[in-house]
């Protein structure tokens, strides 16, 4: 793939070193080897929010880990960039690399806010990627999401291949390694879903019927298929002492909404209140 040129137009945009990469501490390996898995881990917003968000650090680091697969960040551009990129027939790029995600394996969302859902769609768009699932082919990218929202994808549903429900840093990777195999032979895009369906903490949208009440609401949500988990469970870290952690996390260039250092006690909480979201879905609580 052809790297973006980008010196057109950074000197026309706010900002600029949202779009740069190469901060102290990314991870950059040779793309020109075809048998490289490209995983693009996409924020949807800006980059000082992006890079604010300790999950995507880990998973980052936990995912490059593995020589064979090139993790890589996308951030949505702000709309003066975006103008640009639309303007000069720019795509959507990943920073380390900076090469359109269009033809990469799998772009990968994190839902942490349902305002966010428009901006996926508007990234999918710029990425020149098919916004929904029924229209992609062989060759397009699977687009998987998590993350707290991913509880209830069922508004993002006709747009995903692949919900992760719960903590990535295992599922994410075994994902991938079937992603492996399978992209050996190419088959189709069911085999490769139906293969990973399997895997404790993935949902796959495409192998679900909804049924809705009057109201609107979920009424049922039933397994097309066979061997199909009527119920997925969410993929909890049981051992959060020895689980792969960041030693050194991306510096980046511009001031960032959190600008301090992050570190990770615990996962959980020990209130456990009705009303909170985070203090629900990451139970059970686990210290380190």
């Amino acid at each position: 793939m052809n790297k973006v040129d980008l010196k057109r137009i950074l000197k026309k945009v706010e900002k600029p070193a949202r779009y740069l990469g190469n901060e102290i501490n990314s991870i950059h390996k040779d793309t020109s080897d075809e048998s490289l898995i490209r995983y693009a881990q996409c924020f949807p917003d800006l980059y000082e929010v992006g890079m604010s968000h300790l999950g995507s650090h880990i998973l980052y680091d936990v995912i490059n880990r593995d020589e064979k697969i090139f993790c890589e960040r996308v951030y949505a551009p702000a709309v003066d960039m975006e103008n640009m990129m639309r303007e000069k027939n720019i795509p959507l790029f990943a920073l380390e690399s900076r090469e359109p995600i269009t033809n990469f394996d799998v772009i990968a969302f994190t839902l942490q806010y349902e305002l966010s859902y428009t901006n996926i769609l508007n990234m999918l768009d710029l990425a020149n990627v098919p916004i929904l699932r029924t229209e992609r082919k062989l060759d397009d990218p699977f687009i998987l999401v998590g993350g707290p929202c991913a509880y209830n994808v069922e508004p993002m549903a006709d747009f995903v291949d692949i919900v992760v429900l719960g903590e990535g840093e295992e599922v994410n990777l075994e994902i991938l390694n079937a992603y492996k195999e399978w992209k050996k032979n190419k088959t189709t895009r069911e085999d490769f879903l139906y293969q990973i369906s399997s895997i404790e903490g993935v949902y796959i949208p495409s192998f679900y019927d909804v049924t809705y009440n009057e109201d609107n609401t979920v009424k049922e949500v039933v397994p097309n298929r066979e061997n199909i988990p009527a119920k997925p469970h969410k993929r909890i870290i049981k051992d959060v002492e020895n689980v792969p952690y960041p030693e050194k996390l991306i510096v980046p260039f511009i001031d960032t909404v959190h600008n301090r250092v992050v570190l990770e006690l615990f996962r959980g909480c020990t209130r456990g209140c009705r009303f909170c979201q985070a203090g629900m879905i990451y139970r059970p609580i686990r210290e380190k």
